[in-house]
């Protein structure tokens, strides 16, 4: 048997965290380990408490990161007062049960493995002390749905794997704080995303979304919001709500060459511009007077959003850029929805929208557009 080496006091070159002089972390991080020898490591420790003056328990962190391990021992379960333990940079391709054991384990970090959809534990969201889990750069192509049973979950990270879609139920993560899928194969985000209440960072980066939800704007604590690298050609004008927004990613986005250029507009039918007269000039009719569907269609207009135009459109509209000066140097292109070509070329926003987005100009710090 292998004799037992103590790395608890040993320097870690690692950027994630320097561990050194903490006498309650064993720190194994760099120490070129397969799985047989951490196991001997572990029954050096178990098995004679007294040599070591340290029983299982005495410990708090874990750090076995940048080794060669395809497993993780069950002994593992034998430190039950462990809070942090940190598996990234080995082999392997699942968590183990005994992880389960550690009641009060509340950071579980396993990045840049080789974790599969099979490789989670199904009851890991009985481990109702986690507050961190990363799984970051493993081989997942599924959201795992034991996530959403972590009650207490505060920080998420599953960027640089194969996830294609967020579930609908992510909202019930009420007390998540960041939130990281950069670098999947996302195509659209939920509006379940906006009951996140207590969010304030939203990696999104390196997908391939096309637009957001409006439900965004419901993310009142949000400070980072990272979208470049995806298929964006419009953000949801609701975006402007967010107040305590700091940081906002756009960079490699179609956002303004590609939907300027796309933007549309359908000349209006007989029926529509009969209805636009009837609206905007206040004709007084009776719904029990005309046909169900005529009345049904003159109720679905909408108002051009120009406040200094008083028309309606029922179907087609003029598809208007805003752009909206955050910080004095970007603009940032909205979409909006006008009633004729006119409108286009006059001012579309009233002094109310002028000081909300002064407003943001002034606290929005950075803006990320190439």
């Amino acid at each position: 048997m292998a004799s037992f080496v103590d790395y608890s006091n040993s320097s870690d070159s690692s950027s994630d965290g320097d561990y050194s002089g903490n006498p309650r972390c064993l720190n194994f991080s760099y120490a070129m380990l397969d799985s047989a020898t951490l196991s001997q490591n572990f029954e050096a420790i178990t098995g004679d408490c007294g040599k070591h003056k340290k029983n299982p328990e005495y410990y708090e962190s874990m750090i076995l990161r940048h080794n060669r391990l395809s497993v993780i021992p069950d002994a593992v379960a034998l430190f039950a007062n462990l809070k942090l333990v940190d598996l990234s940079a080995n082999n392997l391709t699942f968590l183990p049960e005994s992880l389960l054991l550690l009641e009060n384990m509340t950071s579980l970090i396993a990045k840049n493995n080789l974790i599969s959809d099979d490789g989670i534990p199904k009851n890991l969201g009985h481990n109702k002390a986690l507050r961190e889990v990363n799984v970051s750069g493993n081989c997942l192509t599924r959201f795992p749905e034991q996530f959403l049973e972590l009650d207490n979950l505060k920080f998420l990270y599953a960027g640089g794997n194969q996830i294609p879609e967020i579930p609908n139920n992510i909202g019930q993560l009420q007390k998540l704080r960041v939130l990281y899928l950069g670098g999947n194969c996302l195509t659209e985000i939920p509006a379940e995303v906006g009951q996140l209440k207590r969010l304030q960072a939203l990696v999104l980066s390196d997908n391939y979304l096309e637009s957001l939800p409006s439900t965004i704007a419901q993310l009142k604590q949000l400070k980072t919001l990272l979208l470049h690298n995806n298929r964006l050609t419009t953000l949801p004008p609701q975006i402007i709500a967010l107040r305590e927004l700091m940081e906002l990613s756009l960079r490699e986005n179609p956002l303004v060459v590609r939907f300027v250029r796309e933007l549309t507009y359908n000349p209006p039918t007989l029926l529509e511009l009969s209805g636009r007269v009837i609206k905007s000039r206040n004709i007084p009719f009776n719904a029990w007077e005309l046909p169900h569907h005529l009345a049904t269609y003159l109720a679905c207009a909408h108002q051009c959003v120009n406040p200094k135009c008083q028309g309606v459109y029922f179907d087609s509209r003029v598809e208007h850029v805003k752009f909206v000066d955050f910080c004095g140097k970007y603009r940032i292109p909205l979409l909006q929805y006008l009633c004729s070509p006119n409108c286009s070329n006059q001012p579309v926003s009233s002094s109310s929208d002028t000081d909300s987005d002064s407003d943001n100009c002034y606290r929005l710090r950075k803006v990320l557009l190439g």
